[in-house]
C-alpha cells in the first residue's frame, strides 16, 4: 500500500526562484524515484520562475496569471493530480532531506485512523520546530540522516498540523473536501483542513522521525502590516465557523507538563480541566504512552471536536461535584490539572475538597494561579484602576484572587500535602524596579520577592 500508492507533491510558487530552485532539487535527490509527482502552482511570478518552470521535464507546472492566494492555489494542485494519489503540501521555502516522505508515510499507513500526517523542522509554530546543531542548511544532512530513523515511537498525536509539509490521505481528503477558499490569500486554511479531519474521525500525527529544514521566508511577511490584518482577518473567519479560537483550543501548557516528572513506561490516569482540544493531554500521552487521557471541556464547539480524540466530559464538575464518565474515578487518577479553574470558581474551597475524592491517595493536584501580588496590578490599582486590558495577568473570568500566601493556606486548609509551588517571572524595567523599591521601603524589603511572580504552577498532593 505505501510503495503503490503515488503522492501528488503540490508546491506553490510566487517568485523566490532560488528557493524553488533548492526545494525541487532537494525533492529529485532524496525522495524515491516513481513514488511521486512535483505539482508546481505559481501565482504569477516575474522573476524568471515561470521561465525556469517550463524548462523542467518532471513538473507539472500551472501558471496563473495572476495570484489567487495559497489556498486556491492548492485546489488547483489538487484538481490537477493523480486521482488516486495521496497529496502533499510543501512550502517552497524548504529542504528535504533523506527518508522525510517515507517515514511520513511509514505513519500513516500504519492504521486506517490516521488520516495526516506531518514533518519537524528548524522553523515552524504549533511545536512542530526543534533545536537543530547546524548554522549553514549546508550542514543540515547529517542531522537529518541520524533523526529520520523510522521509529513509530516518534509519532505524536497532534490537534492540528501547520500545512508547511503535510501528507493527507486521499480517501481522507475525498472524504472532507479541498482547502476552503474563503480563508484566501492565505492562513487558517490548514487549521480548517485538521478540525475538518478530526470532525471526520481521524488522527494526525507528527513525525519526529521525519525532518525537513525550513527557511521560513514567506512571502506573507514582507509586508507585515499586511500580513498581521490577514492573520486577524482569518482568525475571526475560523472562529465564525467554527465557534473558537483555534490558537486557544490547542495551546500545550508546557508549564503544567513540565510540572509531571515519571517514569517514561509508568501507567498514568490525568484528568484535565478546561483542557481545549486535548493538546496538552496529548503531549503527555505521548512523553507518557502508557498513560490514559481524560478531559473536561464545556465549551460545546470545542468538546465537539475534542471528543473525537479522547474520553471527554462535557458537564461541568461544580455543577454536581460528579464524574460523568463511564466507570466511578474516585481515587483513580494520578494527576488532575485544575488549570486556571481554582481563581474561575465561585467556591475554590469546595471544589479543591470535591476533586480530591477523585485523586488516588499520593495523587497529585496542579493549578495554574496568576499573582494578585504582581506589580503589574499593584501599579495598575495605584493609578487608581483595577479593569482588566490585553496585557492584564489577570482575566474577566477570575472570581477569586491569590497571592503566595493565600495559595499555601487554600491547599492547606483543603487537607493537601507536600507544596511544590514554581514561580514565573517576567524582567522588570528600570521603572518598576523603582515603584518596587518605594513600596518595599514602606511593607519592608523582605517583601519585593512576592511582587516579582507573576504566575505560581502550584502542585499539592492526596495524604497517602
Amino acid at each position: 500500500m505505501i510503495e503503490k500508492r503515488k503522492t501528488s507533491i503540490i508546491i506553490l510558487t510566487y517568485n523566490n526562484l532560488v528557493y524553488n530552485q533548492i526545494c525541487i532539487d532537494s525533492i529529485r535527490k532524496y525522495t524515491k524515484e516513481n513514488t511521486y509527482e512535483i505539482i508546481v502552482v505559481d501565482n504569477n511570478s516575474t522573476d524568471g520562475t515561470r521561465e525556469w518552470l517550463k524548462e523542467q521535464k518532471d513538473i507539472v507546472a500551472i501558471l496563473n496569471d495572476e495570484n489567487v492566494g495559497f489556498p486556491k492555489g492548492c485546489n488547483i494542485g489538487i484538481a490537477a493530480s493523480g486521482k488516486k494519489n495521496d497529496i502533499l503540501f510543501l512550502n517552497n521555502d524548504t529542504v528535504v532531506t533523506p527518508r522525510w516522505l517515507d517515514n511520513l508515510k511509514a505513519c500513516i499507513y500504519s492504521n486506517d485512523k490516521v488520516g495526516a500526517t506531518a514533518s519537524i523542522t528548524n522553523n515552524c509554530s504549533n511545536y512542530q520546530s526543534v533545536s537543530v546543531p547546524y548554522i549553514d542548511v549546508k550542514d543540515m544532512i547529517p542531522f537529518a540522516e541520524a533523526n529520520n530513523i523510522s521509529n513509530s515511537d516518534k509519532w505524536e498525536e497532534k490537534v492540528r498540523l501547520v500545512a508547511f509539509c503535510m501528507l493527507i490521505k486521499r480517501d481522507v481528503l475525498n472524504k472532507i473536501g479541498i482547502m476552503d477558499e474563503r480563508f484566501t490569500p492565505g492562513n487558517f486554511e490548514d487549521d480548517d483542513l485538521c478540525m475538518r479531519i478530526i470532525e471526520a474521525g481521524y488522527k494526525m500525527m507528527l513525525c519526529n522521525d521525519s525532518f525537513i529544514h525550513h527557511f521560513g521566508s514567506s512571502s506573507f511577511s514582507k509586508d507585515y502590516i499586511k500580513f498581521s490584518n490577514v492573520l486577524s482577518t482569518n482568525r475571526k473567519k475560523l472562529e465564525d465557523k467554527w465557534g473558537f479560537n483555534s490558537n486557544v483550543g490547542s495551546t500545550v501548557k508546557f508549564d503544567i507538563i513540565e510540572r509531571i516528572n515519571e517514569p517514561k513506561d509508568k501507567q498514568l490516569n490525568i484528568l484535565e480541566f478546561d483542557c481545549g482540544l486535548g493538546a496538552t493531554l496529548l503531549k503527555l500521552k505521548y512523553k507518557y504512552p502508557n498513560a490514559k487521557i481524560y478531559g473536561i471541556e464545556t465549551n460545546d464547539c470545542i468538546a465537539r471536536l475534542g471528543k473525537k480524540m479522547l474520553e471527554l466530559m462535557t458537564d461541568d464538575f461544580e455543577g454536581n461535584y460528579s464524574m460523568s464518565f463511564e466507570k466511578d474515578k474516585s481515587n483513580f487518577f494520578d494527576y488532575i490539572i485544575l488549570g486556571n479553574r481554582l481563581q474561575q470558581s465561585k467556591d475554590p474551597w469546595t471544589l479543591l475538597n470535591e476533586v480530591k475524592r477523585f485523586l488516588k491517595p499520593g495523587g497529585y493536584i496542579i493549578a495554574t494561579i496568576p499573582n494578585v501580588m504582581h506589580h503589574s496590578v499593584i501599579k495598575e490599582l495605584l493609578s487608581g484602576s483595577f479593569m482588566y486590558n490585553k496585557t492584564s495577568i489577570l482575566d474577566r473570568s477570575d472570581n477569586k484572587f491569590f497571592t503566595l500566601t493565600d495559595v499555601y493556606k487554600i491547599f492547606d486548609e483543603c487537607g493537601y500535602t507536600n507544596p511544590f509551588i514554581f514561580h514565573y517571572y517576567t524582567e522588570l524595567t528600570p521603572e518598576d524596579d523603582k515603584l518596587l523599591n518605594n513600596i518595599c521601603s514602606i511593607v519592608g524589603k523582605d517583601m519585593k520577592g512576592y511582587f516579582l511572580s507573576y504566575e505560581y504552577v502550584a502542585k499539592f498532593q492526596k495524604s497517602l
